[in-house]
């Protein structure tokens, strides 16, 4: 039986004054709207335009995408002035597309190459690609489309993209509003998609010749590896019932035909590990946690719920055991989630997404330090 509880915080009067003590650093205690906030939370960036998508290198540094088209970086744990790049037409920042997923390359340090993805208009059609940057003296430029032409609109674009541990890239591709394109296999839309790092198909690919890695995806905006290589995605249902699923090559995850605990014989398809039932969670962000008292969890942003959930796993990490929810309508919308070098862990929230409450101080990167 799954275990659902929720935890909550209590600041003391002596983190109150650290907190105003810690405004002199570069980061800074956070205001906590409400006494249900983890006491030992840090602002480590504020009054950003929607961001997307974090990803640290090796000396720490944050690289993030806001929504509008900017990409941005945290140097020495202060936000740059001057962003990398700012994307301009054909690119659009309409509904749920824009710039979204980042990544950078295994060996960035050597070749400072960055992806992300984002979403361009061409004759009157909404398209997403991936495109891979070069970063140099604090520019980045693009060096070369990876993949292009994956269905867009104005909802359900997936977004993410991640690097595995096998060195290859997957995205996350949405339905883009057309629900029987998740189960159109020359379709790049609904699917998870792997391919080289420079854009060629893996000969190991499920499916001869073709990118797709994964379909039946409604539109998936999470990913994420345990250290044994299992791939998890979090995934928005259509009517709640949002998901986290344990991604295999070849599998069908159902949309549109089944969704949640659903099973039909008309396909063959993969149940969720959990899904939210007829609550809707709205799962952006994942993340495996490999250190900390978090260790071998997941951790899942929520941006309906507005709240950050912790996923415990059976030791072989194929069923969930236990849920547990933090920060519950503390930060608003809650869209990313990633884990450093160090073992610290960042959030960012995504109140001015045109489905939130911004505070002045929206949006945020906040560091996560758990008790």
């Amino acid at each position: 039986m799954i275990r659902i509880k929720t935890k909550r915080f209590i600041i003391p009067i002596l983190l109150l004054v650290l907190m105003m003590v810690s405004l002199l650093g570069g980061c800074r205690k956070a205001d906590a709207p409400s006494d249900d906030a983890p006491s030992n939370n840090e602002i480590v960036a504020e009054k950003l335009n929607t961001p997307w998508a974090m990803a640290i290198r090796d000396d720490g540094s944050i690289y993030f995408t806001e929504r509008e088209g900017v990409l941005r970086v945290i140097r020495n744990g202060k936000l740059q002035s001057e962003p990398l790049l700012t994307l301009e037409p054909p690119f659009i920042s309409q509904g749920e597309g824009g710039l979204m997923g980042i990544a950078l390359d295994p060996d960035f340090s050597e070749n400072h190459y960055i992806y992300v993805k984002y979403t361009y208009v061409e004759d009157s059609n909404i398209y997403n690609k991936v495109v891979r940057l070069i970063e140099n003296n604090n520019k980045a430029t693009v060096d070369k489309v990876i993949i292009d032409k994956i269905p867009g609109g104005q909802i359900h674009n997936g977004g993410r993209i991640k690097v595995g541990p096998d060195n290859k890239l997957y995205i996350a591709t949405g339905d883009a509003g057309n629900p029987q394109l998740a189960q159109d296999k020359t379709s790049l839309a609904g699917k998870i998609i792997r391919i080289e790092l420079d854009g060629s198909i893996p000969s190991d690919n499920p499916f001869e010749g073709s990118p797709v890695y994964s379909l039946g995806h409604r539109n998936p905006q999470g990913l994420t590896w345990s250290p044994d290589g299992l791939l998890y995605a979090s995934e928005h249902g259509q009517s709640a019932h949002d998901e986290i699923n344990l991604i295999k090559a070849g599998s069908n995850y159902g949309w549109p035909i089944v969704q949640g605990d659903e099973t039909s014989t008309d396909i063959l398809s993969e149940s969720p590990l959990i899904h939210s039932g007829e609550t809707t969670w709205a799962p952006s962000g994942l993340t495996f946690i490999t250190e900390g008292p978090w260790k071998g969890k997941l951790l899942v942003t929520n941006l309906r719920e507005s709240q950050l959930l912790v996923v415990s796993l059976s030791e072989d990490g194929t069923s969930v055991t236990e849920l547990e929810s933090l920060l519950e309508d503390t930060y608003g919308r809650i869209r990313e989630v990633v884990q450093g070098n160090d073992g610290t862990i960042y959030i960012s929230t995504s109140n001015r997404d045109g489905r939130g409450n911004p505070s002045p101080e929206d949006d945020r990167i906040l560091r996560i330090v758990p008790e």
